[in-house]
């Protein structure tokens, strides 16, 4: 859906007329600029700011049952100098 929205002045800072199709269920909103120079606005930021998302991803992940197998998963500790090795 594409429509033309006006741009006013508000003070010093430039608004946007939203048409109500595309009025917002919220008091905020993130903005950014993309490589083409567009400007886009969303309800939530373009990069998490916290490990929900990641933790999300690892829920929906589809790892074999042969990943880590019960050996690879219970190796020995081994203890290993840090400085080995270091001029």
């Amino acid at each position: 859906m594409e429509r033309i929205a006006r741009l006013f002045k508000n003070g010093r800072n430039q608004a946007v007329r939203l048409p109500v199709e595309f009025e917002f269920d919220t008091d905020k909103v993130y903005i950014r600029r993309d490589e083409e120079g567009n400007v886009i606005l969303s309800k939530k930021p373009s990069k998490p700011d916290n490990w929900d998302h990641v933790f999300g991803l690892i829920k929906k992940a589809r790892i074999p049952d042969t990943f880590l197998d019960e050996d690879e998963r219970n190796q020995d500790i081994t203890e290993r100098d840090p400085f080995a090795g270091a001029k």
